[in-house]
Parts: structure tokens; C-alpha cells; sequence
């Protein structure tokens, strides 16, 4: 059980990863989308979980491979789960970031921007959302790829199959700070380390989220995206 913000229940998940272990949240944040009912409804829903009455909802994860280097040059690995999304972010001077994005060995385009998201269903609410991206049913097992203020009006939005990988490598002929993030958390081991190329997959395992029915996913749609109530 989950007590807190869409945060709280993302921190959650790293915790429980591949367990298959169910997760039942309580909203006590600000938009509570990946929670299942507010603080008015705690002693409910427990009993409803408690028997077997919930819907389990299996959401696709992302595994995050992303490479840097260190301020003394040395190159280094780091593994990453993520139940929402991967994110290319500008660093701290807000200089424009160049990055080479390709799919399955495919190269798709050269891109200038403030950054890249890559997510799943269950972040394609998020950031992925926030950058222009589509809502998407949390039945679908792909990659939502959306690109970040890119400079130019010909990057859109793309949609990727469930065994396709993604691949974001930095440009050498510009090479300025910038950040690689999982779930919004930072993936370099220091601040200063500089990313170099990300390798991102659906993750080997879902994340199980209980809530009321299939259809819960538009009910928080219409409540947290149209400001409509749940009838």
C-alpha cells in the first residue's frame, strides 16, 4: 500500500520492481493518476483489495542502459528501471542538446532540442504528455518517443512496438551538459558526468496496480486531464 503522490507510488515500484507484487495506492498528493481512490476512501478500498475485489492493472515497464562519462574521462555503465519514462534533459545553462535517435538498429533522425522522452502507457500522462505527446490505454505494451521543444516543425511524436529498442546517442560535434533521468531521478553517478548514448527496452517484467475497474484509466482521464467528476 501506497500512502502519498503519483511520486510516492513511481518510488514504489523501483521497490517492488519485477515481484509482481501488487500495489495499492492512496492519493494524498496533488493528481493522485496512478493512485486508486483518495484518504475519504482508505478504509473501502483496503477491504475491497483485501477481497479480491480490485481490478489488477499489469503495466508495461522500460530497462534503461545508459552509458557516461566521468570528469576524468573514464567511461562507466548504469542500469535503470522505470515504470513511466526516460528523459533527455538540457542541463543547467539551458544550452540546446543534439542527439541521434534510432529504433531497432534504424536510425530515425538527427535531433536539436531541449531533450527526448521515451515512455511507456502509464507515462504517457506525464512528461511525455507535457511534451506534446498522445494519452495512451495502459494495454499498450510499446514506447511512446516524444521529442522536446525540437528545432524544427518536422519531429513528431512516434509510436514504437512492444520488442523494439530505442537508442539515443549524443552528438560528439556538440557535446554540452545535459542529464539522462529514469522516473525523474537523475541516472549519472555525479552531477558533472556527461551522458553519451542510452539504450532503452521494455522491461522483463510489469508493475501490478490495483484499482476499481478497466475502465478506471479513463475515469482518471476525465478527472485529472477534463476536470470531470466520476459519475
Amino acid at each position: 500500500m501506497v500512502l502519498g503522490g503519483d511520486g510516492t507510488l513511481l518510488r514504489a515500484a523501483r521497490i517492488v520492481a519485477y515481484s509482481e507484487i501488487p500495489i495499492l495506492g492512496i492519493s494524498y498528493g496533488h493528481l493522485g493518476f496512478l493512485t486508486s481512490a483518495g484518504p475519504e476512501d482508505l478504509f473501502a478500498v483496503v477491504t475491497d483489495a483485501l477481497a479480491g475485489e480490485l481490478h489488477a492493472s499489469r503495466r508495461a515497464t522500460l530497462d534503461i542502459e545508459s552509458e557516461f562519462e566521468d570528469a576524468r574521462g573514464v567511461p562507466y555503465t548504469v542500469h535503470s528501471f522505470a515504470l513511466n519514462d526516460f528523459a533527455l534533459s538540457h542541463g543547467s545553462q539551458g544550452d540546446m542538446v543534439e542527439f541521434d535517435v534510432s529504433v531497432s538498429g534504424n536510425h530515425i533522425d538527427r535531433l536539436r532540442g531541449d531533450g527526448f522522452v521515451v515512455s511507456t502507457a502509464t507515462g504517457s500522462t506525464g512528461y511525455a504528455l507535457a511534451a506534446g505527446g498522445p494519452i495512451v490505454t495502459p494495454e499498450f505494451a510499446g514506447m511512446v518517443c516524444v521529442p522536446v521543444a525540437p528545432h524544427t516543425i518536422m519531429a513528431r511524436a512516434f509510436l514504437t512496438s512492444p520488442s523494439d529498442v530505442v537508442e539515443v546517442e549524443m552528438s560528439e560535434e556538440r557535446r554540452v551538459a545535459c542529464h539522462f533521468f529514469a522516473d525523474g531521478q537523475p541516472i549519472a553517478r555525479s552531477e558533472g558526468d556527461l551522458p553519451l548514448h542510452a539504450t532503452v527496452r521494455r522491461g522483463s517484467g510489469d508493475i501490478i496496480l490495483l484499482d476499481h475497474s478497466s475502465q478506471s484509466f479513463y475515469a482518471s482521464v476525465s478527472r485529472v486531464f477534463y476536470g470531470k467528476a466520476g459519475r
